[in-house]
C-alpha cells in the first residue's frame, strides 16, 4: 500500500446515523460493531473527516420519479413519520463535529446535490478513505461517483457494514476484483499505518 499523503487524503464516513444504527425499519445491525474502527479513522485527524447523512423526504409526494415510489414503500421512514433525532450521527461520532464536516444528501451518493467535489478540489484532495454503510448501497454510490471523478479510493474493510451480510460479502468481492486499479481494500489498522500525520 502506498503512503496516503497528509494534505491529499480525507476520510469520508458514509451515513453513520441513528436511523440506521438503532432498531428501525432501516436498521443495519453491524453499525455499532464497526464503530471502533470508525472512531479510529476519525480520531486520527478529525479535521480530515467528512460525515455524510442521508435525509429522507418529508413525504412520498416530494419524491421525484422512482423516489416517489420508493417513499410510498417506505412512508414509515419519511421525516413526517420518524423522530427527527434519528437523522443525527451516532453520538460517539457527532462529538467530532466540528472540526469534522457534515454533508447532507437526499440520494444515495454525495456527488449530485452537494458541492463535495468542489470542496475536495479546493483542498487539493486526491485520496478518499471510505467507511460506513451500507456497503452495497450508499457506500457503493459514493465509490462509483468517486471513481468517475478520478479519486484514489481506499475502502476500510473492517469499517463497512450492510443490513445483508451476503450482499456485503458480494460487493467487497466486486470491489477487490473488478475495480482493483482504481480502488484498494485494506484494514483500518493498515490504512492508519500508511497515513501521514
Amino acid at each position: 500500500m502506498k503512503v496516503i499523503h497528509k494534505n491529499q487524503g480525507v476520510h469520508i464516513c458514509v451515513d453513520m446515523q441513528k436511523i440506521f444504527a438503532e432498531p428501525t425499519e432501516w436498521s443495519t445491525p453491524w453499525a455499532y460493531k464497526i464503530l471502533p474502527q470508525l472512531i479510529a479513522l476519525t480520531e486520527f485527524d478529525p479535521s480530515k473527516t467528512i460525515f455524510t447523512r442521508f435525509i429522507p423526504m418529508k413525504t412520498s409526494i416530494e419524491g421525484v420519479g422512482m423516489w416517489r415510489k420508493y417513499y410510498e414503500r417506505w412512508e414509515c421512514m419519511t421525516l413526517r413519520k420518524i423522530n427527527p433525532v434519528l437523522i443525527d450521527l451516532i453520538s460517539e461520532l457527532s462529538q467530532f463535529v466540528p472540526p469534522a464536516v457534515v454533508i447532507d444528501k437526499h440520494v444515495y451518493g454525495p456527488w449530485m446535490e452537494t458541492t463535495l467535489h468542489q470542496y475536495l478540489q479546493k483542498q487539493g484532495i486526491n485520496t478518499l478513505i471510505i467507511s460506513g454503510g451500507e456497503t452495497d448501497i450508499c457506500v457503493l454510490a459514493t465509490v462509483m461517483g468517486a471513481i468517475d471523478l478520478g479519486y484514489r479510493i481506499i475502502l476500510a474493510r473492517d469499517a463497512l457494514c450492510s443490513s445483508q451480510d451476503s450482499c456485503h460479502d458480494s460487493i467487497i468481492n466486486i470491489y477487490e476484483n473488478r475495480f482493483s486499479i482504481q480502488l484498494e481494500v485494506h484494514t483500518t489498522e493498515k490504512i492508519l499505518s500508511h497515513w501521514e500525520k
